[in-house]
Order: structure tokens, then C-alpha cells, then sequence
């Protein structure tokens, strides 16, 4: 029963604080108006021996003393100052206490809890410690009291309206402090979901490099066959069903697995929040220097006389960059698909000493090979090899064909 009750109370509490912070000046005007009724009342009923313009102007006096509590928070510097001025009034209309003497430390507080300006709460904490000694100057109740009497009358009244000050200035600075905690929080959300936002768009460019990677090299790969599979049965005199069986199988091979690539990077791109989480990447893709000789079988298989050489100490290379390296080598046999001519071979070589080298040459075309100038491929492969601190040279061989160069850095720590 306390759990549930806890909460309603906790909710009920806010919510009347909440009322109050919204309703600052009706609050006020409140306080104010029946602070006024009540010590005007009790004046009246205490000085009804009084003639009619001492009672006007001991009137006045106790409006002055009461009614400006109305700007305590919205205008403290006006407030306080008439409020100071009703008391110095009282020091000319009356000689003994009033009970609207109750907003001097009322006024204390507001001016050292609400004023804007420095200048003035310290003018406020100046007239707090002057009170008590004029006050107890101006009380002729106390003509008859020693001087002991009086010092510490003067200091208890000074006291009192110095404490007030001071508890408004200890609201003021834990105002000041909750505001500056909530600008820091406000910031750090910003910072969190900006980071959050470059994150995302970091992983799309990454995804899309991924796909366009897994696309372009098994579609060329899909095209090479099945235009090599449509000239052979309309050409090949002896075009028979296991050659269009072979064609066919690696056509529908390399479909399947574009396709289960596909769906791999899909995944990527679903997140989770199930629980009010943040969304969370699902998994990511895997590939790395040990697909390799399966990327390059797959070429093989499409007509490609490729092979490919893997030095030792390869175990070591961290994911991303044999990801990288992959991707460099895939887009860089799509190539040689692409544009390096029938009866193309294809030699990929992949060593490590400090760093990673990856080098995919070919005898093709070369600066010959035509170019459609819409691919994106030599941009992906230094986006890709930047991406994890490295480089990439590309560009004709001097002795034919086409020769891709990257250079990735094996440590994290190198990485830009």
C-alpha cells in the first residue's frame, strides 16, 4: 500500500509546485493583500485613541510596509525599496513597534533571493544590519531599558533580518546552481543525440559502401555468365546442357549468396526497443581476409583465371580493416570483370609486416579499358581504405593491364 500511495503523493506534491512557479505573481498579490488586512486590522484595533491624521498617516505607513511584498519576485528592487521607505516613514509617524513590521525580514529575503542586481542585495544586507539599532532608537518603549538592554535588542533584530537575508541568498545560489545543472544537462542531451545522429548517418554511408560492393560484384558477376551462357548457345556449335547447367548453377549461386549478403546488411540497418531503449545496431557483417579465397573461387568460377596468394601473420588483422580489405579486393575483381577484356587474369596478394598490403593485378585492357563514367568504385575502395587510416593507388600497370594497390594500418591507433 505504501509503494502505491508513495508515488500518488510524490506526483500530488510536483504537481502543486508546479502550480505555485507558474502562479508567482497571484502567489504574492495573496501574501501580500492578507498581510495587510491582518496588520491593519490589529493597528486599528490597537490604536483607536489615535487621532485621524496620525491614524492616516500610520495607514499609509503600514501600506507602504506591506503591499509592495506584491513584487517580491517579480520586481524585488522596486518591493524592497518601498517597503524600506514605509520603515523610514515609520520612523517619523511613530514611535513604537507595528505590526506590519513583519515584511521588513520578508523584504530581506526577497531582495537577496530575487534581485538582479549585486549591487543592491548587498544595499539590502547593508540596511538588514542597520535595522535593529534605528529600530530600537525610535522605540520609546524602551527609554527606560540600560544600555546592555538595548545593545542587544538592536542585535537581535539585526540578526534576525540578517539571517532572513542570508536564507535568501542561500535560495538564490541553489536556484542558480539547479538552472546551470539543467543548462548542462539540456547540453549534454544535445551532444548526446547529435553524436547519436552522426553515428547513424556514419553507419548508412558504411552500409551503402556495403552494398554497393556486394551488388555491383555479384550482379557483374550474374551478367558475365549469363551473356557468356546467351553467345555460346547462339554461337557454340557445340553448346551443350552441362555447359547452360554450369552457367546456370553459378548464376544461381551468386544470386543466393548476393542475396543472403543483402539480408545481412538489411539486418544492420533494424534496430531494437523492445524495453524503451536506445535503438541498437542488430549485428554487423563479418567479412575478412579468411572469405577470400571463396571471393576469389566465385570469380574463377564466372571464366576469370583468378588466385590468390595470403601471407602469414594475417590472424592479427583487426576485423574492420579485413573487412576493408575485402571489400577493396571484391571491388577490384568487379572490375576486372567489368573491364579488363576476355581471357583476363587476376593475381591477388595480401602480406603484412607493420601494416597490411593488399595488391590485385591483372593483364586485361589497362588504360585501354573503357569506361562508362558512372561507377563509383575507385571512390569507395580510398573511402573504404581511409575509413580505417590507410590508402589506396590505383591505375594501368606499366606493363599492362591494371594494378590496384592498398596500404591499412594494423593498429588502432594509427587510424585518422
Amino acid at each position: 500500500m505504501i509503494s502505491e500511495t508513495a508515488p500518488r503523493r510524490a506526483g500530488t506534491t510536483t504537481r502543486v509546485r508546479d502550480w505555485f512557479d507558474g502562479h508567482v505573481a497571484l502567489v504574492d498579490l495573496v501574501l501580500a493583500t492578507g498581510l495587510w488586512f491582518f496588520t491593519a486590522i490589529g493597528y486599528a484595533v490597537s490604536g483607536l485613541d489615535v487621532g485621524a491624521g496620525e491614524m492616516l498617516a500610520l495607514f499609509v505607513v503600514a501600506c507602504l510596509q506591506t503591499l509592495p511584498l506584491a513584487w517580491r519576485r517579480t520586481r524585488p528592487e522596486l518591493g524592497f525599496g518601498l517597503v524600506v521607505l514605509g520603515h523610514v516613514g515609520q520612523l517619523v509617524a511613530a514611535d513604537s513597534p507595528m505590526p506590519s513590521n513583519l515584511s521588513a525580514p520578508l523584504a530581506a529575503f526577497a531582495v537577496a533571493a530575487h534581485a538582479r542586481h549585486d549591487g543592491i542585495r548587498r544595499l539590502g544586507l547593508g540596511v538588514a544590519a542597520i535595522s535593529g539599532p534605528l529600530a530600537v532608537w525610535d522605540w520609546s518603549t524602551y527609554d527606560g531599558a540600560s544600555s546592555l538592554a538595548l545593545v542587544i535588542m538592536s542585535v537581535f533584530f539585526s540578526a534576525l533580518a540578517i539571517v532572513c537575508w542570508l536564507w535568501g541568498d542561500l535560495t538564490r545560489k541553489r536556484r542558480e546552481l539547479v538552472a546551470r545543472l539543467r543548462e548542462q544537462n539540456d547540453a549534454l542531451r544535445r551532444d548526446r543525440d547529435q553524436r547519436a545522429r552522426i553515428a547513424t548517418q556514419d553507419e548508412r554511408t558504411r552500409i551503402a559502401r556495403e552494398m554497393h560492393d556486394v551488388v555491383a560484384h555479384s550482379l557483374s558477376v550474374v551478367v558475365v555468365q549469363a551473356d557468356g551462357a546467351a553467345y555460346a548457345a547462339e554461337h557454340g556449335a557445340d553448346f551443350d546442357r552441362e555447359q547452360a547447367h554450369a552457367a546456370l548453377t553459378t548464376i544461381g549461386t551468386t544470386a543466393r549468396e548476393a542475396l543472403a549478403e543483402t539480408r545481412h546488411l538489411v539486418g544492420v540497418l533494424r534496430t531494437t526497443d523492445d524495453e524503451g531503449e536506445a535503438p541498437r545496431l542488430a549485428y554487423a557483417p563479418t567479412e575478412g581476409l579468411a572469405d577470400l579465397p571463396d571471393l576469389v573461387e566465385r570469380v574463377a568460377a564466372s571464366g576469370i583465371d583468378a588466385s590468390v596468394e595470403l601471407g602469414t601473420g594475417l590472424h592479427a588483422v583487426r576485423r574492420e580493416v579485413g573487412l576493408a580489405a575485402y571489400r577493396i579486393v571484391q571491388e577490384s575483381l568487379t572490375n576486372v570483370i567489368k573491364h579488363a577484356g576476355p581471357g583476363a587474369r587476376a593475381r591477388v596478394r595480401v602480406n603484412a609486416d607493420d601494416r597490411l598490403h593488399v595488391e590485385v593485378r591483372d593483364d586485361g585492357r589497362g588504360a585501354a579499358a573503357p569506361d562508362d563514367g558512372h561507377g563509383h568504385g575507385l571512390i569507395g575502395m580510398r573511402e573504404r581504405a581511409a575509413s580505417v587510416g590507410g590508402s589506396v593507388e590505383a591505375g594501368p600497370s606499366p606493363g599492362g593491364g591494371y594494378l590496384v594497390t592498398a596500404t591499412l594500418p594494423l593498429r588502432p591507433q594509427e587510424t585518422t
